[in-house]
């Protein structure tokens, strides 16, 4: 039955235009306020979004907007026919601590949160989500799972699966399933240009945790690291935690600038580079700047670490050569400068969690002792099913079949900007990758803008948050491999409609008009 109740009056809810805030965000947070300190009481009818519009003087769309985050996040519960409630449980009551507290029965309470040490706080602060990220428009990072041949994968599982072999359930080498390393030492030298050998590749859970592991083997507190401005979020978090002094080195349409690393901080240890693609933004160390990198290196006797993390995925031109190739001092020898690695989620699915590393010859045995202490070695059954998928060619086919359909859905995607934003925001093409960064007014909000983008079920990334500096730029990062074209058309439509209710609500006017594509 229907509930004609006009809900809660709440008289403390009220907005500043001239806060620097979003308007759907102020009344985001002046409700979850009122949720908490119990002034809406639990289990409270809220007044309908058309009514707190009103109330507010503000649309409906940016009430609803706020209303809508909050249902996601547990704080109301939305009943169709009935109306919006704050919720019985909040998602404080799930955060509180499991463990018995310490001390007397009536002594003072035990703070939630006990001391971290520096490099757990140093974790803690870095800007890398822990929540799962969904299919759809336009999470970043997740490939089209709906095009994965699965029922060939299947086979190659259950190979393994179905009757496994011991050994496959024992504890396995640190250094990885050895019929695996084979492939991916063959596929890397014929694919990549890197050149090793089965015994320098070491399976890991994920380019994170090679990263990891080459921080935890080459950095001590305080050592200078450089890092690509814009860069990778984890590859910033697992170096800072080692204790890294980070310099953030920028990029243009040509890499990563040497010159200007070698100006601000000549006497790194380390450098972490994307060459191949540079995330976020998608430019190629140029070969000019990939020998100037490693001249710089072998004179000042720093390590190089290459993430080719989606190389695979370039759909205009051939792949291009890793920097690892030019590497001359390696040659097999122990004097080799670059550290390689890749990864199998962009490619596969993230769940698999496998990718490896390649280090010289002389890294390989300190990283696989270090390995040991992290945990063990990755597990050896989905690493027997890839080897034999890898075995039967269906890998390299799959890497072929992507490329073409992500170029698809990438066109897809700008005929879809250019139809609906012409105007708003700055769009181009990128020859690989599964991703497209689109550019705003520096003046704009793109964290705002994520999160009105969020209320509207829209995934999607900030680029400013990819900054170390405090020179950042506006812009957003729009995925594009996950969602078919009726996603992307979808998603398009709703970051529109955001944006053309929040250019009057708390986001700047654009200050350009030109949209390339």
């Amino acid at each position: 039955m229907k509930n004609n109740a006009p809900g809660a009056l709440l008289g403390p809810l009220t907005v500043d235009p001239g806060e620097r805030m979003p308007l759907y965000r102020q009344v985001y947070r002046r409700i979850r306020e009122l949720v908490l300190d119990g002034s809406l009481s639990r289990g409270s009818r809220l007044p309908s979004t058309r009514t707190l519009a009103a109330d507010l003087g503000l649309s409906r769309n940016t009430v609803l907007a706020a209303v809508e985050q909050l249902t996601f996040e547990g704080y109301l519960i939305s009943r169709v026919g009935d109306g919006t409630y704050v919720a019985a449980v909040l998602p404080e009551d799930l955060e509180k601590p499991r463990w018995p507290r310490t001390g007397d029965a009536g002594g003072e309470p035990q703070p939630s949160i006990r001391q971290l040490s520096r490099a757990g706080e140093r974790l803690r602060s870095n800007p890398v989500g822990r929540d799962p990220i969904a299919p759809g428009a336009f999470a970043v990072g997740i490939p089209a799972l709906d095009r994965f041949p699965w029922p060939i994968w299947n086979r190659s599982w259950s190979r393994f699966g179905r009757d496994p072999e011991r050994r496959l359930l024992s504890y396995g080498e640190a250094a990885g399933y050895r019929p695996l390393r084979r492939e991916i030492a063959a596929y890397l030298n014929a694919a990549r240009g890197v050149r090793c050998d089965p015994e320098q590749v070491i399976v890991v859970s994920s380019s994170q945790q090679a990263i990891d592991l080459v921080a935890r083997a080459l950095i001590d507190p305080g050592d200078p690291v450089w890092i690509e401005e814009p860069g990778y979020l984890g590859a910033r978090g697992a170096l800072t935690a080692a204790g890294a002094e980070l310099t953030p080195v920028p990029v243009d349409d040509d890499g990563l600038v040497v010159a200007a690393g070698a100006a601000a901080r000549p006497g790194a240890r380390l450098v972490y580079v994307t060459p191949s693609h540079q995330y976020p933004l998608g430019s190629v160390l140029s070969l000019e700047r990939r020998l100037e990198l490693l001249d710089w290196a072998s004179e000042h006797d720093a390590w190089i670490l290459e993430d080719d993390y989606d190389s695979e995925l370039r759909f205009v031109g051939q792949p291009l050569a890793a920097l690892q190739g030019l590497d001359r001092a390696g040659g097999g020898g122990d004097r080799g400068r670059v550290i390689y690695a890749g990864t199998f989620t962009k490619v596969m699915y993230p769940s698999l969690r496998l990718a490896y590393l390649v280090p010289p010859d002389d890294l390989v045995e300190p990283l696989l002792k270090i390995r040991c202490f992290v945990d063990r070695h990755s597990p050896t059954l989905p690493q027997a099913a890839l080897a034999d998928f890898m075995a039967g060619g269906h890998f390299s086919a799959h890497i072929r079949r992507m490329r073409s359909l992500y170029r698809e859905r990438q066109e897809c995607l700008l005929e879809a900007l250019h139809r609906h934003l012409a105007g708003r925001l700055l769009s181009r093409p990128d020859p690989a990758g599964m991703h497209l960064v689109v550019e705003l007014p520096d003046t704009d909000d793109d964290i705002a803008l994520r999160d009105q983008c969020a209320a509207r079920g829209v995934q999607l990334s900030s680029l400013s948050r990819y900054y170390l500096g405090s020179k950042k730029k506006s812009g957003l990062l729009l995925g594009y491999a996950s969602p078919d074209r009726r996603q992307i058309e979808e998603g398009v439509e709703r970051l529109a409609a955001v944006l053309g209710q929040g250019w009057g609500e708390g986001l700047k006017p654009p200050q350009r008009a030109e949209t390339r594509s």
